[in-house]
């Protein structure tokens, strides 16, 4: 069976390493563990890399037609591989979490979130499985700025621990399931503070 994995961003060298393209930087980690590179799918309108990842058969995609047209992408893959919600996983930016926290569930509106709102669209429901990666909200200034902007310098430690989660948590879905990697991942441990022990996440029921 193939899992899809996509990370959302903006393609261009003005966009890498924004807030809003920690999806994209999340599956760059994911597929340099494994070994994979990424080429060019023009049917796809996307990079993308199939492989192994955790036992599982994996396809890693990352759309290239802007943020609110995600979904054309995604929506193509999954006819090309006649792929069901469940084996599909969106990973993306979350200003309403704050920078370094990860929260997966299955399903849910939009949020607000043009990438998401355009797979929905395409595929005709929102009941494919994400993982929303924190980046903050702005202390001021303009929030579409903050989040087409870059990492600070003091913020790097907690963007590379993030990074290495996400690629975590991925694998702990392909390999173990949904669930599992809720109640694993979704507790937030503020930095400084032990993380909690194992135990049934609040969200394991999404």
């Amino acid at each position: 069976m193939l899992f899809l994995i996509t990370g959302l961003g903006n393609p261009g060298r003005e966009y890498a390493g924004s807030r809003h393209n920690v999806g994209f930087l999340a599956l760059d980690r994911l597929a340099a563990r494994a070994g994979l590179r990424f080429a060019a799918d023009a049917e796809l309108a996307a990079l993308a890399c199939h492989g192994d990842l955790a036992t599982r058969s994996v396809l890693l995609l990352e759309p290239q037609t802007y943020m609110n047209l995600s979904g054309r992408a995604v929506a193509a893959a999954c006819r090309r591989h006649a792929l069901g919600a469940d084996q599909v996983l969106v990973i993306h930016d979350d200003m309403d979490l704050e920078l370094g926290r990860i929260q997966l569930r299955r399903g849910g509106g939009d949020g607000g979130h043009k990438g998401i709102r355009s797979i929905g669209a395409e595929l005709g429901h929102l009941d494919f499985h994400r993982m929303r990666l924190g980046v903050g909200r702005p202390t001021g200034g303009d929030a579409v700025e903050h989040v087409l902007g870059g990492f600070g310098p003091d913020e790097r430690p907690a963007l590379e621990e993030l990074l290495d989660r996400a690629a975590d948590a991925a694998a702990v879905w392909l390999r173990e399931g949904l669930v599992a990697a809720m109640n694993r991942f979704n507790r937030w441990r503020p930095q400084g503070q032990a993380t909690a022990p194992d135990g049934p996440s609040e969200d394991s029921d999404a």
